[in-house]
């Protein structure tokens, strides 16, 4: 009998790929393969590995999308998410009720974040949270008398979230197709990223391009009309690009000079994976008028998102509410999720007690210098990165950028490290790495060494006409 529910659950396990190919609708998924494509299926994870249902392990160089910061499996956090379940799964944080976990987690946030930001909204996520910090610039600045102030400005390359609007801010062009987006009040500014490797302009010169547009931009629209400009740090889903030395600061400066709100979005740069809770200030010099945070604040292990507001635009919001209206209209039913809440503030004791942001700031320069070893193939066109956020960049050797071979070619460098047991994030010909941030200097060397091997192969299919 045993033996018998064995062998069904084996056969229920290698059927898998075929039940998500026929039912599951994925996230960016390649519609003309739809129904065709099995996905890799995962069912465990420990450290920075991950294992399939078919049992192979795999070296984690992505973090699950960003998101690892204590590792898969950790037994602290489990704990903490099962006792809160039992505890109270969920109740309703609408209105004038909360739990003790959200309460206790904004008063943590508040600690951890730069200047006056104390005011938490907690959201479902990164595009949530997002979202909501645009909504509550067209809040602020309706309450003041100004209704118009309610253009929005980001950039080319950047990426924001999913939602309607999130993607409407978010400026990948790969991500462009048949859906619909806002265009009358969301405006792009140019990709701000500089390869000092590969950029014939110098920082200071592209600086200046990139703050003479921004400046252009905002006295076509009126600075009476613009509202807010929402910038990643550093461009993650975009290609991990990084801008030249003083861009956030100098662009924080021209928002000051016009009266628009500065919205950081450290879903990405946050929670340790530049080596700090956050990088606004601490490695970029600003403290914005808002931070949004998501991923790793509970290390993935439950979906949660955060806007933290500041005091002035908290207070002024609070001082102008209209007496016949007012109640701040945004949230969602899982806000200030319990469980979720519960994860972050055990996600966040372990992430001080062991130091995990004093490790990033150990291993994160060691793992882009190691990275960077790899321009010595003849199919990397170049390695950028920040501390545990990295991109190797693929080509043919003719040009630049994501063209169908150059594209090709990274499919093949991607699948032939996943053969190796290494999992990149394949995007357009970029392979880009966002490992759990409890690597090890020796785990960084594996994945340095399984690259290196995936670019021999795939360049000797290239000279072999093969791709």
């Amino acid at each position: 009998m045993d033996t018998l529910l064995e062998t069904a659950e084996l056969r229920n396990e290698l059927e898998l790929p075929e039940k998500d190919a026929r039912h599951v609708l994925h996230p960016w998924a390649d519609l003309q393969a739809l129904g065709k494509q099995q996905a890799l299926v995962m069912n465990s994870a420990k450290g920075v590995r991950v294992r399939d249902t078919e049992g192979k392990s795999y070296l984690d160089a992505i973090g699950g999308m960003w998101c690892m910061t204590v590792g898969y499996g950790c037994e602290e956090l489990a704990d903490a998410i099962g006792e809160q379940a039992r505890k109270m799964a969920y109740y309703t944080a609408f209105g004038d009720v909360s739990s003790e976990p959200a309460a206790m987690l904004a008063e943590t946030l508040a600690e951890l974040s730069p200047g006056d930001l104390n005011r938490v909204h907690f959201t479902t996520g990164g595009s949530t949270a997002v979202e909501s910090a645009v909504r509550t610039a067209h809040y602020y600045f309706s309450a003041q008398g100004k209704p118009e102030k309610r253009h929005v400005l980001s950039r080319v390359n950047a990426y924001h979230g999913g939602t309607y609007l999130t993607q409407s801010l978010s400026g990948k062009a790969a991500d462009r197709t048949h859906f619909h987006y806002e265009t009358e009040f969301v405006h792009h500014l140019s990709s701000p990223g500089h390869d000092p490797d590969r950029d014939s302009i110098s920082a200071e010169g592209r600086l200046k391009e990139l703050l003479e547009e921004m400046e252009a931009e905002i006295r076509r629209l009126g600075p009476e009309n613009v509202a807010c400009f929402v910038a990643e740090p550093i461009l993650a889903s975009g290609g991990v690009l990084t801008p030249p030395d003083g861009y956030q600061k100098a662009t924080f400066d021209l928002c000051r000079k016009y009266d628009i709100l500065y919205v950081s979005d450290e879903v990405v740069t946050g929670f340790g994976r530049l080596g700090h809770f956050f990088a606004s200030e601490t490695r970029f010099g600003i403290i914005p008028d808002m931070i949004v945070t998501a991923k790793g604040i509970t290390s993935g292990y439950q979906p949660l998102g955060a806007l933290l507001v500041s005091d002035r635009i908290a207070e002024s919001v609070s001082d102008a509410a209209p007496a016949d209206k007012p109640v701040f209209s945004n949230g969602f039913t899982y806000s200030g999720h319990p469980v979720a809440c519960a994860a972050a503030l055990t996600n966040i004791k372990i992430m001080k007690r062991d130091d995990i942001c004093g490790h990033v700031q150990d291993v994160g320069p060691y793992f882009i210098s190691r990275l960077r070893e790899l321009l010595s193939s003849s199919i990397v066109y170049t390695v950028r990165g920040d501390h545990l956020m990295a991109c190797v960049e693929c080509w043919t050797g003719e040009e630049a950028g994501p063209n169908a071979q150059n594209m090709a070619l990274a499919a093949r460098v991607d699948a032939y490290c996943q053969e190796a047991g290494l999992l990149v994030r394949p995007y357009e010909n970029l392979c880009i790495l966002s490992p759990p941030l409890v690597i090890s200097r020796s785990e960084i060397d594996e994945i340095v060494a399984i690259l290196e091997n995936a670019l021999t192969r795939a360049a000797e299919d290239l000279a072999a006409g093969k791709i």
